[in-house]
């Protein structure tokens, strides 16, 4: 088993969870949501992440508008629907379950006598 590849998967999992946090208070494009995951240290390369918009997008999660720019081509801006501030408001309880319990389960002696 490679490593690389348990560390993507883990990497994958939270993706989707990471981009609607990144536009719960604003929205934004792509390259500034790239940015902002690349500050994080979750390294997300373009082709990954069109396809998971695209598909936040038709769960009815995100909406999109375009916005002229001054620096080159209009941008297409990403925002959470009300559904999709929903269903992230769920994701983060979710998130702070399962933070909670792996932090308990990987900081724990595991005694089995218990």
């Amino acid at each position: 088993m490679k490593i690389e590849n348990t560390k993507a998967q883990m990497r994958k999992g939270v993706l989707e969870y990471c981009i609607l946090s990144v536009l719960k208070d604003d929205d934004a494009y792509v390259a500034e949501i790239l940015k902002t995951l690349k500050d994080a240290k979750l390294l997300v390369v373009e082709g990954t992440i069109y396809p998971l918009l695209t598909r936040l997008k038709n769960a009815g999660l995100l909406n999109y508008r375009w916005e002229e720019s001054t620096s080159g081509p209009p941008r297409k801006y990403y925002g959470l629907t009300e559904t999709g501030k929903l269903f992230l408001t769920e994701l983060t309880t979710t998130w702070n379950e399962l933070q909670n319990a792996v932090n308990i389960v990987t900081s724990s002696k595991n005694t089995k006598n218990e």
